[in-house]
């Protein structure tokens, strides 16, 4: 296929240098945005008369019978192509002759290729959000199941206070909705079209932006035909985004893992969402959460080769900027695959809930209620948290817990103690008596499920 750039030169490109100068292996997955942009500034040029309405309505019905072909399956990328744009405007001249060579008046490769992209990025952004969304509701759904089964909640890992594990998810839900609110705020800053830009100086033809903008679904055009050519902020924002959504990912994954082990066994993964062992029959591991954990890596190194590929790069476009493709299209694909995965993991897995309060049980997370008891009966905090200090270290010696350290104990520590120090402590009764705005407490759970499901709808 000949080269659009192949005037200036007298040597055809060494065949290695033309693979590694090759972008169609990657950026062939743009080619309905191509097409569509091209359709686009096909309109806008015949508007504005710079080409002949029967040039226009040639160039118009042949760039949409190349895409018809392409995705039915009749016609096929060619691979050994320069890359996308080249391979479509080769065949459009193909197909309809010399009027498909008038396509490329008043634009460049440069300003084009930044046009897919975004294109190519907004379409993805949806998809990414929709997932999202189906990860959300997931995790509010279980967590409204449970808002009442009490759990031990940690801090440094050890067992701190009493809450339900409905409250622990919804942390999660929380995590996510911000995700999904950066997604958005991604889609805002993207929506300025690069289209008409050029190869970045703009056009001596009189063309109308604004319009070809509006058929592609933009906001505006951007108002630098430099910066037009030259951003890729939005895709580095865009892996950055993804970025945090896969580190959410991740911390969650870590805490499926601790919690489907003998040592927690809080949960039960379907099996489904689980693998075995090649040797040791009994195992059940949880593979998936480790893969998404794992590949949590791999999104990262793709947010910095974005970020070094441009940090020393002088405006406008540089052949370096090709590199951005296959790093936010890999980062886009695995947080896909890792957020398909995932919520039905979720939705489908078992609570073991008896486990979860037996370990609430021996960790002594009522002791900050013990000392707020005190409090209550006109002991200072600080006085009342050293005795329950005291009497926590008297029950490690003694194997003694709150619950059956015997009120005659209780006593000796300080004589504010009585009887209904033990319904102080009861652990349903700690989880419920957080009431502040945002606690543990079911009512507010309920709260936030309720505020998390309107938030969805809003978002719509």
């Amino acid at each position: 296929m000949e080269k659009l750039w192949t005037g200036r030169f007298h040597k055809a490109l060494d065949s290695q240098v033309n693979d590694f100068n090759s972008s169609i292996s990657f950026d062939s997955r743009m080619y309905a945005q191509d097409i569509l942009g091209s359709i686009a500034h096909a309109t806008m040029l015949q508007k504005g008369g710079i080409l002949s309405e029967q040039d226009a309505e040639q160039i118009v019905s042949g760039l949409q019978a190349i895409l018809e072909d392409i995705q039915s399956g009749a016609l096929q990328i060619d691979p050994t192509a320069e890359d996308i744009h080249t391979f479509v405007e080769a065949e459009l001249t193909a197909r309809i002759g010399d009027v498909g060579k008038r396509l490329h008046t008043a634009r460049s490769r440069n300003d084009q290729v930044a046009l897919d992209l975004r294109l190519y990025l907004r379409d993805q952004i949806s998809e990414v959000a929709a997932l999202v969304r189906a990860l959300i509701e997931a995790v509010t759904d279980k967590a409204e199941e449970h808002a009442e089964t009490v759990v031990p909640g940690y801090t440094h890992l050890q067992r701190a206070q009493p809450i339900v594990f409905g409250h622990h998810l919804m942390a999660y839900a929380m995590m996510l909705l911000r995700d999904l609110d950066r997604l958005h705020d991604c889609n805002k800053r993207m929506a300025v079209s690069p289209l008409g830009s050029c190869a970045l100086a703009g056009t001596t033809y009189a063309t109308d932006r604004a319009f070809s903008s509006k058929l592609l679904g933009f906001e505006k055009p951007c108002e630098n035909s430099m910066d037009g050519v030259s951003d890729r902020d939005f895709a580095i924002e865009l892996a950055s985004a993804i970025s945090i959504l896969m580190m959410h990912l991740s911390r969650f994954s870590e805490e499926i893992i601790l919690w489907c082990s003998w040592e927690f066994k809080f949960i039960e993964l379907d099996d489904a969402y689980s693998t075995g062992s090649s040797i040791m029959p009994q195992k059940k591991n949880p593979d998936i959460a480790e893969l998404v954990r794992g590949k949590t890596g791999r999104v990262y190194g793709n947010l910095i080769t974005l970020l070094t590929m441009l940090k020393g790069l002088p405006l406008a476009y540089n052949k370096d900027m090709q590199e951005d493709k296959e790093a936010i299209f890999d980062s886009l694909d695995t947080v896909k695959q890792c957020l398909a995965v995932f919520a039905p993991m979720i939705a489908t897995m078992k609570v073991l809930g008896e486990n979860m309060r037996r370990a609430a049980a021996g960790g002594f997370i009522g002791a900050t209620d013990c000392a707020d008891y005190l409090v209550k009966k006109g002991l200072p905090f600080r006085t009342a948290y050293k005795i329950v200090g005291e009497i926590v270290a008297h029950c490690i010696e003694n194997g003694l817990t709150l619950e059956t350290l015997p009120l005659a104990e209780y006593q000796k520590f300080s004589p504010l103690f009585a009887q209904d120090v033990f319904a102080a402590i009861d652990l349903d009764a700690c989880a419920k008596k957080r009431i502040s705005y945002g606690g543990t407490s079911p009512d507010s759970v309920r709260r936030q499920v309720q505020y998390v499901r309107e938030a969805l709808q809003t978002a719509e």
